[in-house]
């Protein structure tokens, strides 16, 4: 019998139900990476007014064996101190701190090390300090308690580099990152990787902050019997929308987006000048992928290009980033962040109100992307590069394509290439007809480079795309020398090999 629909469920009471021990265990396996780790630890830094943090590798010999971040803010009491090492502890997060969820110190630590150790001070305390050991932490949320000597002589060892008065120190012992092994050059060749790496991480997310006069981070690394130290470098800031001129002189330009739940979002639009070898351009991943929105909250980078299901990201439109200030969503209505703060959740309404978006001339969202692109396609040609003719593109080509291979490439005045799906040997994955202009691809591979779906007559775009590129010399030349021969055959047996994996995933 149907019933009437409960708009809300009823209940019955409560009870209940702490978390299971081994939370720990999913607690630190949150898929933090190395990078975004240490950003957690130094985000607390800043809540606690440091003004100078040191990421510290310590080594014996050709052996890693600790990490410690140690900075010079207020420091802890031990009731403070309880309160941070609780798992989900909050400690009345000012309206603009970094921190949110109670969880980043232990998550972002026990992620990546066997224990975490936290020592610290205060103006008018002595030292304290705590350990997670992730043995003892999966058995029943055992803390444990530090030496007040060791805490005391621990802090001593970092005083004035940069504690005085007051700090706080975090130590990783039992590095899951770390070389077992570091004969050989291991451990000179991952820290020099690593710090790379971390550098260029924290310049970017962190990059207003290290703009400032009053803040610093330095990586250093040090071995721990001899006192030498092997490098120190400062950390430089590397501002995502630090070029010296605009790629468009229409821009920067803000564009504001109205969300009903929130009001007004300012969307500032940055057009970068073209070929721009700055390292705040291309240092810090492919530059496809930093194209888009770059969020921040109370002034950390919380997300560093992408579109956000906007739109999908494009060759064309690498110039283009989006500055966001996040405003205050305490619901998580609109946006919400991810525990690692590299990534922002934004709903629907978000994407359609950037669609609506106007800056104070008129001109919308939308316009913005397209003065992006041509910025991007009038530098190509101003390049002068010249690229060889290629055979047009016709049926069987999807139209989004097309456009780009006729925008990027100059076209022989031929008839267009036109794809066909046929039966083929099954170790043919395509074959060619030079006289009718006619690329066929092997029918029997279809439906595995589909994942499924069904044919369309503009269907496997990149498929296609790749072998009309790697066909253009077979379609041009009324002989085929043996270099090109052989290279025919190689193509084929590995996209044949490549299109039975496919198969055998879709059989799994």
């Amino acid at each position: 019998m149907v019933r009437e629909w409960q708009f809300e469920v009823p209940i019955a009471g409560s009870k209940r139900l702490p978390p299971d021990a081994r939370y720990m265990e999913a607690l630190s396996s949150q898929g933090y990476g190395f990078e975004a780790a240490i950003a957690d630890l130094v985000d607390n830094s800043i809540d606690a007014g440091a003004g100078n943090v040191v990421v510290h590798f310590l080594r014996d010999g050709d052996r890693l064996v600790s990490l410690v971040v140690v900075d010079d803010g207020k420091g802890m009491d031990d009731a403070d101190l309880d309160v941070a090492m609780t798992v989900g502890g909050r400690r009345g997060y000012d309206k603009g701190s970094l921190g949110m969820f109670g969880t980043g110190l232990k998550s972002a630590s026990l992620s990546h090390a066997d224990s975490v150790t936290v020592v610290t001070r205060t103006k008018r305390t002595r030292p304290v300090g705590r350990r997670w050991l992730m043995e003892h932490a999966g058995q029943g949320f055992e803390c444990d308690i530090i030496d007040p000597v060791y805490a005391q002589d621990f802090i001593d060892f970092y005083q004035g580099r940069p504690i005085g008065f007051q700090g706080t120190i975090v130590r990783w012992d039992g590095v899951k990152d770390f070389p077992k092994h570091g004969g050989g050059g291991q451990t000179d060749r991952y820290l020099h990787r690593t710090v790379n790496k971390l550098g260029l991480h924290l310049g970017l997310f962190l990059h207003r902050f290290l703009a400032r006069d009053d803040f610093h981070i330095t990586i250093s690394v040090q071995d721990v019997r001899t006192g030498i130290e092997y490098a120190n470098y400062g950390v430089e800031s590397l501002d995502p929308f630090g070029y010296p001129v605009s790629g468009d002189a229409e821009y920067p330009s803000t564009f504001v987006a109205e969300i009903p739940a929130l009001g007004p979002i300012g969307l500032r639009g940055h057009i970068w000048p073209a070929r721009s070898s700055l390292d705040e351009y291309k240092a810090f991943g492919a530059v496809i992928e930093r194209e888009g929105f770059y969020f921040y909250r109370n002034d950390r980078l919380v997300q560093a290009g992408g579109w956000n299901n906007y739109r999908q990201p494009e060759q064309h439109l690498a110039l283009a980033r989006v500055a966001v200030e996040l405003p205050d969503d305490p619901a998580g209505e609109v946006f919400r962040l991810t525990v690692k703060k590299e990534g922002v959740q934004a709903s629907p309404d978000f994407t359609t109100a950037v669609e609506n978006a106007k800056d104070e001339h008129g001109r919308t969202f939308g316009t913005y992307l397209a003065d992006a692109e041509r910025a991007y396609r009038e530098a190509r040609k101003r390049a002068g590069v010249t690229r060889k003719a290629a055979i047009p593109p016709g049926r069987g080509m999807d139209p989004q394509v097309r456009q780009v291979i006729e925008e990027e490439l100059p076209l022989l005045d031929e008839e267009p290439l036109q794809f066909r799906w046929q039966r083929l040997p099954n170790d043919r994955f395509f074959e060619i007809d030079q006289e009718a202009n006619v690329l066929l691809l092997n029918q029997r591979y279809r439906a595995a480079l589909l994942g499924g779906r069904n044919g369309t007559l503009n269907d496997a775009p990149m498929v296609k795309s790749l072998v009309y590129l790697l066909m253009q010399d077979a379609f041009q030349r009324e002989r085929m020398g043996s270099r090109l021969k052989d290279n025919i055959e190689l193509w084929q047996s590995v996209l044949v090999a490549a299109a039975r994996a496919e198969l055998d995933r879709v059989a799994d």
